[in-house]
């Protein structure tokens, strides 16, 4: 047990090679594109819209495409007030508030595990931004639960309670909806894979400077 403490230890304290240090150069670079990409993308088509309601999700606000006689954010709405659900406005989103913040956070975390260089600043910022994208993905499902449940029983449309798609499609009332990440979630996904690419090169190097322990053999 106490070897594997000190193994264990001591692979914490290794330290991150230049290959290392670059992927995580690379990884802070990822999260900037999140700020001007959206994240998420909503099409709704149907026999009224056949080009589709487009919504796009950022991390702090929700813009509907615009073309010049259409807002589709105003149209989408329209139609929620037609079965009972509430309007889609920035202020209902919390994420709004804490997802940029936590964004900029794990740019400046990446910065300092590639200046102090050591194994353990790299797997807390690894396990956090894992934390980080579960909870998000959680919180927009259970956000798109909450939408779809609470309706207002004197709507002129009575629709039973959904909960829209959080990945792919679903037939709703006469409407196809269809939900999909968008291109700042594929540069927030890359996150951690270059983080765990660091890892892996700078374990490797580690590893290879451990001594290696021999059998004793009785002679």
């Amino acid at each position: 047990m106490n070897r594997l403490l000190e193994s264990t230890r001591a692979f914490f304290e290794a330290p991150l090679g230049l290959r290392s240090r670059i992927l995580v150069f690379v990884a802070a670079l990822m999260v900037i594109p999140t700020f001007f990409f959206p994240l998420w993308q909503m099409t709704l088509t149907s026999n009224q819209f056949p080009e589709g309601l487009e919504l796009d999700i950022y991390s702090y606000k929700l813009e509907g495409a615009k073309t010049q006689n259409r807002d589709d954010l105003k149209e989408i709405n329209a139609l929620n007030h037609y079965i009972g659900m509430r309007p889609l406005v920035d202020d209902d989103f919390t994420e709004f508030k804490w997802i940029p913040f936590v964004v900029g956070a794990t740019a400046l975390l990446a910065l300092r595990a590639l200046v102090v260089g050591k194994m353990d600043k790299l797997v807390d910022l690894f396990i956090l931004f894992t934390y980080f994208g579960g909870f998000s993905l959680w919180s927009f499902h259970h956000k798109l639960y909450v939408y779809g449940h609470t309706l207002d029983s004197t709507a002129a449309v009575k629709v039973d309670p959904f909960t829209p798609p959080l990945f792919g499609h679903q037939t709703m009332a006469n409407f196809e909806v269809y939900n999909y990440p968008a291109l700042g979630s594929y540069f927030m996904a890359a996150v951690p894979v270059f983080l765990l690419a660091a890892m892996w090169l700078s374990y490797r190097a580690w590893k290879k400077k451990q001594p290696v322990i021999g059998t004793v053999q009785a002679i």
